[in-house]
């Protein structure tokens, strides 16, 4: 059997494993100073908060256990730093951050418990369990989509398509309650904060301004083909070039200081090319057209602003609203193009640091301006027609972020909601989906990339392919450590302290104590690490080892009280007298595991793995003895690649850890 297995949704949870941060990490503020201290306090206080949080977010809802994702200090690091980063003028969002800081109340609502300030209300102890804490993960992080966006039917499409593994009618209307209730309170707070109490007209924090529906003839829908495919090529170099810098970071930037070295180095190269592009280039242009609250002049004539400043020193919000709503004529070509590059290769550059930050709003901002640059390219060739430049800016926005995440359903719905033009969906869809199709042709999407990065066994919606000629027997490991339904105390605690197992079959005694000879037991249930180190710490076992079964008093809060954060073995007192008593473990194990004959192929094994969540399963033979287990590691390892029209497989070197 493998080593330590993550947990599952239909199973308790085991020991906290170690997401691997160096591969997402948080993003800086601008000015070096402030960079300096908030990274700081992220690096050594709260590493899990670093980035955006999603790709740790899916892989909870997959069924892998992160640890420390959804603890309440996490949230408080994230808050602090996505802060700190938006204000601070870095190509960062706080819309990722949103989604993962969801995720963290759901999580601690629904526990009625705080590990971090060590308070149990004895409250919500129903839910403390996995599979119900995973559903609420997985409506937290659709209520924060539906919080950043304004968008609650874009929340529930975009847990269901990036992240929950385990669907059903139930889990759907009851995320989109909460997607509804996370927009209308926000909807209130914001009324409140703008001074109008009760004028629910602020739907999301990021507010792209009132489009009007565009129209579009036939003969355009080539034109939004060719965004989408200029979108997949722009985000599969993205994804690239981010992947190149999160491998040098795990190479050679793994001191907490030099994490802090470089996001203040990213800092300053921010500022830095910022201020340059305003001073060189110099694009002016008359007041009147300038739809920000205060135009900066710097050195443009009297009754004239710099756009590029205008820009810069906006947050990116309202940048990507500005780049929507300006009137034609607004900016430059060249302008428009140098800050594409410099914007492009700056986001690539920040995501991945030591702050907490998003990658939603600067591909939006990039995909917006490269898209109204092909406009201005589009009414110098075709200058009898009129060219709606906020069009082509909004589906340059939708193609760049499209491109990196390889999102369709959802992201369609979260941008038609955020705009609040559904006349606007078919140029959408169909750049969207050309986006995904252009981009998978070279590499996966930003947040599978990082999940690999991390060596985490996520399982993928489909088994591998060619794979049904592979059979249990071929990828279970063997022997196995089992335990008998009436064990000794101290074989447990040496088991226990010997492997990182997480669970463990149950068995009929061996006939024979002849060790020459091979035996496998017949299989009479699976216990939890978690379960018997509960049932050590509480002393339930007995002097006699023909005490019955029946005598013993079960209390599934005994099991609750102690979820999540279970005791390790090295730290329960167990005296040598206690450790010559047993304990009959029929009354706590799964009688009744899911199973299978160790002729069952592999893509079998993967379906059961990925429908139920499962962490290990028994092999047995034809007359039900254990022959082997199947970890989640043994299915997950192996990765089916496509590029470039080819395809193959590859064995990752999966985490040890987790």
């Amino acid at each position: 059997m493998n080593t330590e297995e993550p947990s599952s949704a239909a199973e308790e949870n085991a020991n906290d494993a170690v997401f691997n941060s160096d591969t997402e990490q948080l993003v800086n503020t601008q000015e070096a100073s402030t960079s300096y201290s908030r990274v700081n306090k992220s690096v050594h206080f709260e590493p899990v908060a670093a980035g955006s949080g999603i790709p740790q977010v899916k892989c909870y809802l997959n069924g892998v256990k992160v640890p420390r994702v959804v603890r309440i200090k996490t949230l408080f690091v994230k808050t602090i730093g996505v802060i700190t980063a938006v204000v601070g003028g870095l190509a960062g969002g706080k819309e990722g951050p949103m989604i993962h800081s969801g995720a963290v109340v759901a999580a601690g609502i629904s526990q009625g418990k705080s590990t971090t300030f060590n308070r149990d209300f004895k409250i919500f102890d129903y839910f403390r369990e996995d599979h119900e804490k995973r559903d609420f993960v997985s409506g937290g992080a659709a209520a924060g989509v539906s919080a950043a966006f304004g968008a609650p039917i874009g929340g529930v499409l975009f847990s269901l398509e990036e992240g929950t593994s385990f669907w059903n009618q139930a889990l759907t209307w009851r995320t989109f309650f909460g997607t509804v209730v996370s927009t209308f309170t926000l909807n209130f707070a914001l009324s409140t904060y703008h001074g109008h109490p009760g004028d629910l007209s602020y739907p999301g924090l990021l507010n792209l301004g009132k489009m009007d529906p565009f129209p579009f003839q036939f003969y355009e829908l080539p034109v939004f083909m060719l965004f989408g495919a200029i979108g997949g090529l722009l985000g599969a170099l993205w994804n690239h070039i981010n992947y190149k810098l999160a491998v040098f970071r795990i190479r050679y930037i793994t001191a907490p200081w030099l994490r802090v070295v470089e996001a203040c180095l990213v800092a300053a190269a921010s500022a830095t090319i910022g201020f340059l592009m305003m001073f060189i280039l110099n694009d002016c242009r008359p007041l009147g057209e300038d739809p920000t609250k205060v135009p900066l002049q710097l050195y443009c004539a009297d009754g004239e602003y710099n756009v590029l400043a205008a820009i810069w020193f906006q947050t990116p919000e309202a940048s990507v609203r500005s780049l929507l709503h300006d009137p034609i004529g607004s900016y430059k070509p060249w302008s428009l193009f140098v800050f594409v590059i410099c914007y492009f290769l700056l986001s690539t550059w920040t995501f991945g640091l030591a702050v907490s930050s998003g990658l939603f709003i600067p591909n939006l901002l990039t995909g917006a301006a490269w898209g109204r640059l092909l406009a201005i390219v589009l009414q110098y060739i075709l200058p009898s027609n009129t060219i709606n430049p906020a069009k082509y800016a909004l589906i340059g926005a939708a193609a760049q972020l499209g491109g990196v995440v390889r999102m369709t359903i959802s992201l369609t719905v979260i941008i038609i909601e955020t705009t609040g033009q559904i006349s606007n969906a078919l140029p959408i869809i169909v750049t969207l989906v050309v986006a995904k199709w252009t981009g998978d042709f070279f590499n996966e999407g930003i947040y599978d990339i990082h999940i690999q990065l991390a060596a985490v066994p996520l399982l993928p919606w489909e088994p591998p392919p060619l794979a049904h000629n592979i059979y249990a027997s071929e990828v279970m490991s063997h022997p196995v450590t089992s335990l008998r339904i009436v064990e000794n105390v101290g074989h447990i605690v040496e088991v226990l302290k010997l492997v990182t197992y997480n669970g463990f079959p149950v068995v009929d005694p061996p006939l024979s104590d002849d060790a020459e000879v091979t035996t496998y037991k017949r299989l009479r249930g699976l216990i939890l690490r978690s379960q018997l180190i509960v049932l050590l710490q509480n002393k339930i076992y007995n002097e006699n080892a023909n005490t019955t079964w029946s005598n013993y008093k079960i209390d599934m809060c005994l099991f609750r009280d102690e979820y999540p954060r279970y005791p390790s073995i090295e730290q329960l007192e167990i005296s040598d007298w206690e450790k010559t008593c047993t304990i009959d473990l029929r009354p706590f194990m799964n009688p009744s595991p899911y199973t299978l004959p160790h002729r069952a192929s592999l893509p079998r094994l993967f379906r059961l793995f990925r429908a139920l969540g499962l962490r290990h399963l028994p092999i047995v033979n034809d007359v039900n003895e254990v022959v082997g287990m199947v970890t989640r590691k043994d299915i997950a390892r192996y990765r089916v690649w496509r590029h470039r029209g080819h395809m193959g497989m590859e064995e990752l070197q999966l985490s040890n850890e987790i």
